[in-house]
């Protein structure tokens, strides 16, 4: 079985194919060694498709209504401006505000849902600039986030 930070990657790899309009995606039959293709953790009847994940990323990217330009902060500001290396503490700032507005969300949920919407508007702006490790360094960095994953069943259950 793949581990979490496989399995982000591969999330992540099929968000970008979506977002830059690529019509395949590397990770699209992630297999084992056996070829067969690879299962959760939490229901073997359930098979991890990160196509359908990234999907479900993106539908949580569009809940975020933050509009971006508007927040005062200096990781974001720079972030706008294509300096992805603050993506990290972008993401953290919006997420902390976001869930302060919307406390029903859980901190986890909107830290994945600012983090696809931030890297989405970026991606319209200056698409040259990112890059899909930003966002699996984010995800795969954020143990409470992926303390929360794993506990909702994994990646397929997100």
């Amino acid at each position: 079985m793949a581990t979490f930070e496989e399995q982000t990657e591969c999330v992540v790899e099929a968000l970008f194919s979506d977002l830059l309009g690529e019509d395949e995606c590397c990770c699209r039959c992630l297999e084992t060694d056996s070829g067969e293709p690879v299962q959760s953790a939490g229901d073997p009847s359930t098979p991890f498709d990160p196509v359908v994940i990234a999907s479900r990323l993106r539908q949580m990217g569009d809940q975020c209504n933050l509009e971006f330009e508007r927040v005062s902060s200096e990781a974001v500001a720079e972030v706008l401006a294509g300096k992805m290396e603050k993506f990290g503490a972008a993401v953290e700032t919006l997420s902390r505000s976001w869930c302060d507005q919307n406390p029903e969300l859980g901190y986890e949920r909107a830290f994945l849902c600012v983090s696809v919407k931030l890297l989405m508007h970026v991606v319209k702006k200056v698409p040259a600039m990112v890059q899909p490790i930003q966002l699996i360094k984010v995800i795969n960095g954020n143990p409470q986030v992926r303390r929360h994953i794993e506990a909702s069943g994994g990646w397929v259950r997100m």
